[in-house]
């Protein structure tokens, strides 16, 4: 979701809400999905024998949802998947190909450790570029330190991971891991860090909202982002039940987002080039939207399953092997999509989240 940092935006006269929908799309985007989160954690810590059961619902109403919707971009229409051919039907093969490689060549411990970097690269990442989207919207590029920007975005995970490199986990999601070696003082100079850039950021909005143009929606949108890494990495000492957190709070936000993008896309009514995918991103039918993507997620990780069973009754291969290999592939081949997809830059893009003009 990277943007071309820099890139000149008039600034608006006036406060400058910058909401991308209106008030209370972007209240729930921001603060109610936030506010979710931490509560589904705080549960969690408050009662641990919870952790298997939320872990469970999260995975089947978020996690496998969040990877369908990523789909609706690719494949589900005819437009889309000749756009991303290689994507859809090349790059998973790749992938595959490259984590059972990683299983056998130096163990399955490889995968839960790329995971636990890679899936905290990826949640910065889409977080920086919800945040450039919010700035876009407000005009507040122009007015703004880019470089302050991303310092705000990226210091406090960096310093995040760098604390749970520092705590040495043994096992992440109950797998085997090998983080890598972290001196304390690394951790700490991390922790200066990014305490003086917030402290500096937030007396940049205090003066703009004295001035009459503090954006509100990206003020409120980097907010939550402090406070939601701040949770998952600094303040709940489970590595488990603070990826937790992060994992509903990323999986959420981005379901909202790729139906917004959707509903924008196909804004003037149900396209006939483009029926199934038009007809269901309507707004009067959001909730039919979610919930074929829902049936569509079910029925793919169901049969997925099923697959692996079948396979781990011939004694060949174990299931845990089979499970973690294969949702492993379909997580690096969200990310790599992505990286790819979701570049704001992109006049085409701008418009289906209503920033262009």
């Amino acid at each position: 979701m990277a943007t071309e940092a820099g890139q000149a935006i008039a600034a608006p006269s006036g406060r400058a809400y910058g909401w991308l929908r209106g008030a209370p799309f972007d209240l729930t985007f921001v603060a109610g999905v936030a506010a979710f989160a931490i509560a589904v954690s705080l549960a969690v810590v408050g009662h641990p024998r919870l952790f298997p059961l939320v872990l469970v619902v999260d995975m089947w109403l978020l996690g496998f949802h969040h990877v369908v919707s990523t789909f609706t971009r690719l494949a589900f229409d005819s437009e889309s998947f000749r756009a991303h051919r290689f994507l859809v039907l090349g790059l998973p093969p790749l992938v595959l190909a490259g984590v059972i490689g990683l299983v056998f060549a130096v163990g399955t411990w490889t995968l839960p450790t790329i995971y636990l970097y890679w899936q905290w690269f990826h949640y910065t990442r889409q977080s920086y570029g919800i945040a450039q989207i919010y700035r876009r919207k407000a005009g507040a590029l122009a007015a703004d330190s880019p470089w302050l920007g991303k310092a705000m975005i990226y210091l406090l995970p960096l310093w995040g991971i760098l604390h749970r490199s520092q705590q040495h986990p043994a096992t992440f999601l109950r797998q085997p891991i090998k983080v890598l070696p972290v001196p304390l003082p690394l951790v700490q100079a991390a922790a200066v860090a990014t305490m003086v850039t917030i402290a500096w950021w937030l007396a940049r909005q205090v003066r703009a909202w004295l001035e009459g143009r503090l954006p509100v929606a990206y003020t409120l949108y980097v907010l939550s982002h402090v406070v939601i890494f701040t949770v998952g990495y600094l303040s709940i000492e489970n590595i488990n039940y603070g990826w937790l957190t992060i994992n509903v709070w990323h999986n959420a936000q981005y379901i909202l987002l790729v139906w917004m993008y959707n509903n924008n896309r196909f804004r003037h009514g149900v396209d006939p080039e483009h029926r199934f995918l038009s007809a269901l991103s309507q707004r009067n039918r959001a909730v039919l939207y979610f919930l074929v993507c829902l049936a569509i997620s079910s029925v793919f990780y169901l049969a997925l399953d099923g697959a692996f069973g079948a396979v781990g009754l011939g004694g060949r291969f174990s299931i845990l092997t089979l499970t973690l290999a294969a949702y492993q592939t379909i997580n690096f081949h969200h990310y790599i999509v992505d990286g790819v997809i979701w570049k704001v830059r992109r006049q085409r893009l701008q418009a289906n989240l209503g920033l262009a003009g």
